[in-house]
């Protein structure tokens, strides 16, 4: 049993039990995301563990993403840190860092020994290739949560164009076309919200 206990408990969902329960969730957490893990993180924390609602997990992501550094771990230190306090951000972060670590590192030992063959190769493209269509289609499945966003939706939606194809078509550096998108929809946001 775990002496800390939580710091904020959260009536309308379940929370972590313990220090180990958050170490061990971003540990399996950790181990199940290659390429891209928006999909995976969004499928534990808020629809198996109901850690988080929808809306808390969009807004804790968005977050996440402005911060410095990888954003599921910046989301870990922002969960563990929301239930135990800082014992809890280093757990969580100590369970999204300690056993990918080691893949890693094994990995790296074993594509040294077979980089040059063609099937390592191929098969590296089609990981890309899923973990491109695990994003799109988390993507779509919170999409849902727009009809929340006090912008119009055709105005959310043309936010997401005009950042597609910035970054995708024209090539622009992604941090100036999501400083640049970002600044514009938070003074939208502001002015539609200001009393």
């Amino acid at each position: 049993m775990n002496p800390i206990e939580p710091v904020n408990q959260p009536i309308d969902h379940p929370v972590p039990k313990s220090l180990t329960d958050l170490f061990v969730s971003f540990t399996v957490l950790a181990l199940q995301g290659f390429g891209g893990v928006l999909a995976v993180v969004q499928l534990e924390l808020v629809e198996r563990k109901r850690w988080l609602t929808r809306e808390e997990f969009i807004e804790d992501w968005a977050v996440a993403q402005i911060m410095p550094g990888p954003n599921v771990v910046n989301l870990s230190l922002m969960i563990g840190g929301r239930y135990f306090g800082l014992p809890g951000a280093l757990a969580a972060l100590a369970g999204m860092l300690a056993a990918p670590l080691v893949v890693v590192l094994l990995l790296a030992l074993v594509y040294r020994h077979f980089a040059d063959y063609p099937g390592v190769a191929g098969a590296l493209r089609g990981m890309s290739a899923v973990a491109a269509g695990l994003i799109s289609a988390t993507g779509l499945k919170l999409a849902s949560s727009l009809k929340l966003s006090p912008l119009p939706l055709w105005l959310c939606i043309g936010l997401c164009v005009a950042c597609f194809v910035f970054v995708a078509l024209l090539h622009w550096p992604l941090l100036y076309v999501l400083a640049g998108l970002g600044i514009l929809a938070c003074g939208l946001t502001y002015r539609k919200l200001k009393p």
